[in-house]
């Protein structure tokens, strides 16, 4: 049966980008995936932008700040978002045994991020979304699985 997510609430809570499962990469640490993922968008555009989404306090304004257009996004962003989402979720599950624990009890199961807003990430309201969120989890379940990092 699938596995769906959205909130940082109940068994699956970690799977979201806004659970407080803080690791380090790149050299900074980050305070959840969300934090990671958004200040990446700026990274080569907006220095400052990008530090202040860094240690910005919760999740919420990390995602607030990423969508905010008047700093500029990196150019490549459409072409390397997945891959930076991906690596953010995988450095989540590197960090932290528990959580690890979690994502490899889900088996083979599909892993839905039950987004009803989002239909890149998530599977939209009517469940016709891309997943890509759950399809990274997914990949990272078998990175962690094979032991490959």
């Amino acid at each position: 049966m699938p596995i769906y997510f959205y909130s940082t609430k109940g068994e699956y809570g970690c799977f979201s980008n806004f659970s407080r499962h803080g690791f380090e990469l790149d050299g900074l640490w980050w305070m959840t995936s969300e934090h990671y993922f958004q200040a990446q968008k700026f990274v080569t555009t907006d220095w400052a932008w990008f530090e202040k989404i860094c240690e910005v306090k919760n999740p919420k304004d990390a995602a607030r700040m990423g969508r905010d257009r008047s700093h500029p996004l990196r150019s490549d962003w459409e072409q390397v978002k997945d891959s930076i989402m991906q690596q953010g979720v995988l450095q989540k599950f590197k960090t932290h045994a528990d959580i690890r624990e979690i994502i490899l009890a889900t088996g083979d199961e599909l892993i839905v991020e039950n987004a009803p807003g989002d239909y890149y990430w998530g599977c939209g309201k009517d469940g016709s979304g891309k997943n890509k969120l759950g399809e990274i989890l997914m990949a990272v379940r078998e990175i962690v699985r094979m032991g490959n990092w």
